[in-house]
């Protein structure tokens, strides 16, 4: 595996475990299930992202991880109001 394969596995695994394992079980823990479906939506995109930086497409995954940042935030705002 070269470089660009080795971040976009780290990329996958990191932010889903962590997208996955924090947002996730705190939304399904407090039942919020929009705030459950922004952190799965940010988690696929994530997960998405892997694969553009797996193809070498800088600008998807550019605008994935703004989309990512946007959905966190969302679950964040959710969670907290």
């Amino acid at each position: 595996m070269d470089k660009f394969e080795n971040y976009a596995l780290a990329l996958m695994v990191v932010f889903g475990a962590l997208i996955i394992g924090g947002l996730m079980a705190v939304h399904i823990a407090w039942l919020n299930k929009a705030g459950f479906l922004f952190a799965l939506g940010a988690a696929v995109v994530v997960w998405a992202a892997g694969f553009s930086v797996l193809f070498d497409k800088p600008r998807l995954y550019g605008l994935s991880l703004l989309v990512a940042i946007g959905l966190i935030a969302s679950s964040i705002v959710v969670l907290v109001a």
